[in-house]
């Protein structure tokens, strides 16, 4: 099914053992154009702290009942690697939040979740995360991965970017600017990113418009732009977002299909 960040925003989530808190946001990667973690403000039974919540932990979301159900426990959250949500996250921190947690990297693999086209939670690690793999590790291999690991975090560039961050971007066409980035539509199996909503009603009065990832040339992040591929009219011309349509959730006309991949 089909939501956007701004119906995600404020779900409650709900751990094996009891409430985690409540959605404040997202983080998604510009590469591949996927949701990566959710961003929950545990309140005050972890002292005003947000953490983050991949959607490998996610096990059902009742869109009615406004609740996420994730494949964690409380004390797994607690104990998982802090991190400053005013500031971009590094690849360091989600190195270490993978192998918290024992999930794969979803950067490695030609898929939009490395291996696999959907966040499944752990490949070839423990049930529990908490619990290491029972096989012997080969000292050889581990200093071999620990190199690639250690070169990766060097020259990795920040792909992961706070969706309610780049809400308000403008949107420049080929030939002027056309509106702001207002919302992103998302699929809630894969949680791949597949329209951003653009707000055009300072050109088009009162319009919305989808736009596919893939009509995306880049962002500047230092001059909170995205530039699109396509002229003043063809975004003008795109299909119109109407929440109020009864198709809506279930399919959108154009540019609905998978997440590109690199």
């Amino acid at each position: 099914m089909l939501h956007t960040v701004k119906e995600l925003t404020g779900l409650g989530v709900r751990a094996r053992d009891g409430e985690l808190g409540k959605v404040k946001d997202a983080y998604f990667d510009d590469q591949r154009w996927a949701m990566r973690h959710l961003v929950v403000d545990a309140g005050s039974w972890l002292t005003d702290r947000k953490v983050l919540i991949s959607p490998r932990a996610v096990r059902g979301v009742d869109w009615k009942s406004e609740v996420i159900d994730v494949d964690l426990t409380k004390q797994q959250v607690k104990d998982s690697p802090g991190i400053d949500t005013d500031r971009p996250v590094s690849r360091q921190h989600e190195l270490d939040y993978h192998h918290y947690y024992g999930y794969p990297n979803y950067w490695e693999g030609a898929n939009l979740w490395g291996v696999t086209m959907l966040p499944y939670p752990w490949v070839g690690t423990s049930v529990d995360p908490l619990v290491p793999p029972s096989t012997p590790v080969d000292p050889a291999v581990a200093r071999e991965v620990q190199g690639r690991i250690d070169e990766e975090i060097r020259n990795a560039d920040v792909h992961l970017r706070s969706c309610d961050e780049v809400s308000g971007y403008e949107i420049l066409a080929t030939d002027g600017s056309i509106g702001e980035v207002d919302d992103f539509v998302f699929d809630d199996e894969s949680f791949a990113i597949r329209n951003v909503i653009v707000d055009t009603r300072k050109w088009l009065p009162g319009k919305h418009v989808l736009l596919a990832p893939e009509d995306i040339d880049h962002v500047s992040w230092d001059d909170h732009e995205v530039y699109v591929k396509l002229t003043r009219e063809a975004v003008k011309n795109a299909p119109e977002y109407d929440p109020s349509n009864p198709a809506w959730g279930t399919g959108l006309p154009r540019a609905m299909g998978a997440a590109p991949t690199p």
